[in-house]
């Protein structure tokens, strides 16, 4: 699992193998420096300076990497992720230059998920040197924050439900001295009755709870994060299939972003106060459960008619955002995997960003695409709001309608957001279905390094 071994270390001149980076425009020249022999194994392994290429070239009684990547000069996050996934167990530096923002897919390659059984194919760390030693500790804590993701998401309900969650909320708040608190159970029911309708039919084990921490200089600006913990999803009484609940363990991928995003913020000391409010639930079916057609009140004020029981999640959003609101935050970010229509749009690798402001889009959208975490704005268009219009309630938490499934549900969620309060929504997937160098299948973040980076240029 994450946080396993000291991948990055500075590079003090110690013994160490080298990688030679090249692309295809560079590969002639190259090939030039080298010996017949070196010639001819690079021509075995069909290594010609494509990307995410790897070989192994004999040096005497030694041997030396190549790896291929799109720029030498200009490396990404995953210029050397592949390097790490498949050379041996040892120590490397770079021939020339410095991995720089390569580091993160480093470190991030050798993630393994290791809970339950061990792999038994599995090698021994490979460790990259770095001249860049001051930024060492803050790359290691941004991959660990991604693995962080990884390890909650990846987590099966039985173990990651919404007491281990406020376990790993807990564990944050001791390291970093934060103040946490924790309200749970019935005790919801008052001041927070949608998460408490949501989450009162799962096993007492699995009460409903909300977790909130807040950390830092009471006189800096106030920011808030928010992350939906849908343990698992059942759909509640209008369950899914069985093929639509298989990842539901992966619902709670909202909280494990929030956490994650708060160490990081933490960890870097941003000039911030910082309020992290995480409602963690189960949407289980029992006798108890909440119905189609129940007219729920929230701590907003608002009543809100049950038109599907599957569409939970902003029904404990909205509950935490009121909250959230009461504070008056600068700046209000909540991560949720919230909808499915999400990622008909946009697929599993770029998260939805809705906001109120363009600039807000702006910043969150420059930061994602200079750390490799690129995403992508849907509107909230007022035009819809009269779609989620109920005729007892004062809002419908489900229209009836397939059209814009995640600006609907964002415009729900727009209203449980004070006035006036800059805010930010991701509608992420948590989960990556297929295998890329530096991003396993999986649990996945994907928001999380766009909203640090955003933060750390506004309050670092």
């Amino acid at each position: 699992m994450s946080r396993t071994h000291e991948l990055i270390k500075a590079d003090r001149g110690q013994d160490a193998i080298a990688i030679h980076l090249v692309n295809t425009a560079s590969f002639d020249e190259f090939s030039k420096t080298l010996s017949a022999g070196q010639r001819s194994s690079l021509k075995a392994q069909k290594f010609n300076g494509g990307g995410y290429q790897v070989a192994i070239v004999p040096d005497g009684d030694s041997w030396f990497a190549v790896g291929g990547v799109a720029d030498p000069a200009d490396l990404s996050s995953w210029c050397l992720a592949k390097l790490a996934d498949v050379l041996p167990e040892g120590t490397y530096r770079l021939k020339s230059g410095d991995p720089g923002p390569a580091m993160h897919g480093w470190i991030t390659a050798q993630y393994i998920f290791d809970r339950y059984t061990e792999d038994e194919n599995a090698t021994g760390p490979r460790v990259l040197l770095s001249k860049q030693a001051k930024h060492i500790d803050a790359a290691t804590a941004e991959a660990n924050a991604v693995n962080l993701v990884c390890d909650m998401v990846n987590t099966p309900a039985e173990d990651m439900g919404p007491a281990a969650i406020e376990a790993e909320a807990e564990r944050i708040a001791k390291d970093y001295k934060a103040e946490i608190r924790v309200t749970k159970g019935d005790a919801l029911e008052t001041d927070y009755p949608m998460i408490h309708a949501v989450g009162r039919a799962a096993a007492r084990h699995h009460a409903p709870r909300l977790i909130q921490m807040e950390w830092g200089d009471e006189k800096a600006p106030r920011v808030a994060i928010v992350g939906k913990g849908v343990t698992f999803d059942s759909g509640g009484l209008d369950v899914k299939s069985a093929a639509g609940m298989k990842l539901m363990k992966k619902d709670m991928g909202g909280a494990a972003h929030a956490l994650a995003l708060a160490e990081l913020i933490m960890n870097a000391g941003l000039n911030v106060r910082l309020h992290v409010l995480v409602p963690a639930v189960e949407n289980a079916i029992a006798g108890n459960a909440f119905r189609p057609g129940d007219v729920l009140n929230s701590r907003k004020g608002l009543t809100v008619e049950i038109g599907n029981t599957d569409a939970e999640g902003r029904l404990i959003l909205g509950d935490a955002l009121t909250r959230a609101s009461e504070d008056n935050p600068e700046l209000l970010i909540d991560f949720a995997t919230l909808t499915g229509a999400a990622r008909v749009a946009l697929g599993p690798d770029l998260p939805a960003l809705m906001t109120r402001r363009d600039e807000t889009a702006a910043k969150l959208i420059e930061a994602g695409k200079a750390h490799d975490d690129e995403p992508w704005r849907l509107p909230l268009p007022e035009a819809y709001a009269e779609w989620l219009n109920s005729d007892i309630a004062d809002v419908n938490n489900a229209h009836g309608n397939a059209y814009a499934g995640a600006s609907v549900a964002g415009l729900f969620l727009d209203k449980f957001v004070g006035e006036g309060i800059e805010w930010a929504h991701f509608d992420t997937f948590a989960w990556r279905p297929f295998a890329k160098p530096g991003r396993p299948k999986g649990g996945a973040a994907y928001g999380l390094r766009a909203a640090f980076h955003m933060l750390r240029q506004r309050y670092g």
